[in-house]
């Protein structure tokens, strides 16, 4: 059974703040990590799909890294995404983040090819063995192509020690109640975070660990809230929350990338950043920005 400390809870993918020259904005990232952990979000996961991180370069993403585990000072656990479809770039990423201070790595499995299972399997054994921090599995396959089934995800928990929980960003309650039911049965302590916001309830429910959803940049209170509620077991306010969350995700239809449509809900619910995003990522037209504004006021989150 994992011995290292599990992470649950509301853990924002947090948005990348840019200068128009694509480096780290460092007072924009700095308001942000402060009102989330003022907020009373359980970690920050930097360097994710909402990070954009696969549009930087592997200098980018160390630099980038190096930034945030400063600003957040130790004030929470910091999580680093360094998955690479390149396995030598992903024990770079994962050894820097170690050297760099994080309490942990996030890893997306490779994307491209279609790799064979033993190949997987190798891949992860290569990060896990090249550090020894906690490692969170990422499971995108909408975006990868591949999924990381319930039984490969137990088979890696069984193998490394520090392989201690998965972001399963996957459209199903199924999936997320097999990969709570198979992999927690022998190992307890793995922590099983939903990546979608309106799985946040059936995964706490299923008895799942919290979420790190794309909502929390803008909207950290109402995920905390959720969370906090189904833990003192006040279930009737978790589920008026989750009425609200569940009008969330049609802001991901905006764009796609849709990491500009999360930047712009966020300066809407009052948090003054900048929404440069790296291309191919293009600014929102006024058209899409009306569509941001309808949801988030639908949903009374405008600030």
């Amino acid at each position: 059974m994992n011995s290292i400390t599990q992470f649950a809870g509301i853990i924002p993918p947090v948005s990348s703040i840019l200068n128009p020259d694509g480096s780290p904005d460092r007072a924009g990232m700095k308001l942000v990590i402060d009102h989330l952990i003022t907020a009373g979000v359980n970690g920050l996961f930097f360097l994710g799909t909402g990070g954009e991180f696969s549009q930087m370069s592997v200098t980018e993403r160390k630099r980038f890294a190096d930034e945030v585990i400063h600003l957040v000072d130790r004030r929470t656990p910091v999580l680093i995404g360094t998955g690479n479809p390149n396995t030598r770039e992903a024990i770079e990423l994962s050894r820097h983040a170690q050297q760099a201070g994080a309490d942990g790595i996030v890893v997306i499995n490779p994307y491209y090819w279609q790799v064979t299972e033993a190949n997987l399997l190798a891949y992860y054994a290569a990060v896990a063995t090249a550090v020894t921090l906690p490692i969170i599995l990422y499971n995108f396959p909408k975006l990868t192509g591949q999924d990381l089934h319930p039984a490969l995800v137990k088979t890696l928990a069984d193998r490394h020690s520090n392989i201690v929980g998965i972001k399963d960003t996957i459209d199903s309650v199924a999936h997320l109640r097999d990969m709570i039911t198979t992999v927690k049965e022998s190992h307890p302590n793995f922590s099983v975070f939903c990546g979608y916001d309106d799985h946040l309830l059936n995964t706490l429910l299923l008895g799942g660990d919290g979420a790190i959803s794309a909502s929390v940049n803008f909207a950290p209170a109402l995920s905390v809230a959720i969370y906090r509620a189904v833990r003192t077991g006040d279930l009737s306010q978790a589920a008026r929350l989750h009425k609200t969350i569940l009008q969330l995700p049609r802001l991901y239809q905006i764009d796609s990338p849709f990491v500009n449509v999360v930047k712009e809900a966020m300066c809407l619910c009052g948090l003054d950043v900048s929404t440069y995003c790296l291309p191919p990522t293009q600014p929102l037209d006024d058209s899409q920005r009306a569509q941001v504004k309808h949801i988030l006021a639908s949903a009374d989150l405008l600030s």
